[in-house]
């Protein structure tokens, strides 16, 4: 028997449960993982709430870090004793040890150890295929990106940085502004206390930037595209305030023939050259310094609740992981 988070309905914190599971030995294509971290994402709250359904019961958690302890038949790319990390679909990452996928498992370096391989792999292949693929930014552009001091967001400035791309961000208080800044944010705008498309216009003269990344959703969307110039993109790829209301294409064509994508980690990395390019990006960019992961919150297994009360309000920074 194994511990693990389970939920039998959906809705608040109180819904999940740290029970005993049964693991049994991996089927065809599948690898049996004894975990060593686990990671916290917002998609996990979408899935916890039921606003992504699945079937019930079910398990939570996208992402984590470990060890293989048996693979099932067909799988090469791993073996038993190999360090592993992922992010992917299906739910059940909150887990002591779990069967699952072989397909979305990649070896860890050993540089890199497994509370940082949990904690880097969701959010930092997001922002590979955001800044590298959706938007590929090139150097030299000014952006906004929306949540600047959340998991996402620092490794969002670092890469910025690293690009040579001038990054805007928003962030809901002044010590959030401050750590955003210390990671490569250019600027940074407090959403609580300013009027961000203003100070965008501000920043940039006028003129708007050509792309920006919003995890927010409802609260920011109209505001985004008015932070645009003429043929610029909105990446929305979240929408921790709710989801973005239905609106009228006019609406992108009277702003300057604006271009609106709602991508998926899970599109971008659904074919295994495509998982194995982007990770290979990720782990230079850390092993080489020019990513920092930075976990500042680190909760038991079994104090999960907790955990998402507090990304839910907003009091978590960087990146959280959870300890079987």
């Amino acid at each position: 028997m194994a511990k693990a988070i389970r939920i039998n309905a959906v809705g608040g914190p109180e819904v999940m449960e740290y029970v005993d599971v049964e693991v049994g030995e991996p089927g065809p294509g599948e690898a049996r993982v004894r975990q060593m971290a686990c990671g916290l994402n917002y998609i996990d709250v979408y899935f916890r709430t039921g606003a992504y359904p699945q079937p019930l019961p079910a398990g939570l958690g996208m992402e984590g870090a470990g060890v293989v302890e048996a693979v099932g038949a067909g799988v090469t790319h791993v073996r038993p004793g190999d360090r592993v990390a992922y992010a992917g679909r299906p739910p059940g990452a909150y887990a002591e040890l779990r069967v699952m996928p072989a397909s979305v498992l990649v070896k860890l370096p050993e540089a890199i150890d497994f509370d940082t391989g949990a904690a880097m792999m969701l959010q930092g292949l997001t922002v590979q295929y955001l800044f590298r693929r959706t938007f590929p930014l090139k150097g030299g552009e000014t952006i906004l990106f929306h949540a600047a001091a959340g998991g996402v967001g620092l490794i969002a400035c670092q890469w910025a940085r690293a690009l040579g791309v001038t990054m805007i961000g928003t962030v809901g208080s002044d010590e959030k502004a401050a750590l955003a800044k210390a990671h490569g944010c250019t600027h940074t705008i407090n959403y609580n206390t300013e009027n961000f498309v203003e100070r965008v216009k501000e920043l940039t003269g006028g003129k708007g930037v050509p792309v920006v990344y919003d995890s927010i959703g409802k609260d920011t969307f109209t505001g985004s595209l008015d932070c645009l110039a003429p043929l610029g993109m909105l990446v929305s790829f979240g929408s921790a305030s709710g989801a973005v209301p239905p609106f009228g294409l006019q609406e992108l064509a009277s702003r300057g023939s604006l271009f609106v994508t709602r991508p998926t980690l899970f599109t971008y990395t659904a074919k295994r050259e495509d998982l194995d390019s982007m990770a290979a990006e990720l782990f230079e960019m850390v092993e080489s310094g020019k990513i920092r992961i930075e976990i500042n919150q680190r909760y038991a297994l079994k104090d999960v609740a907790q955990a998402h009360r507090d990304l839910e309000a907003r009091k978590t920074t960087g990146s959280t992981i959870l300890i079987p």
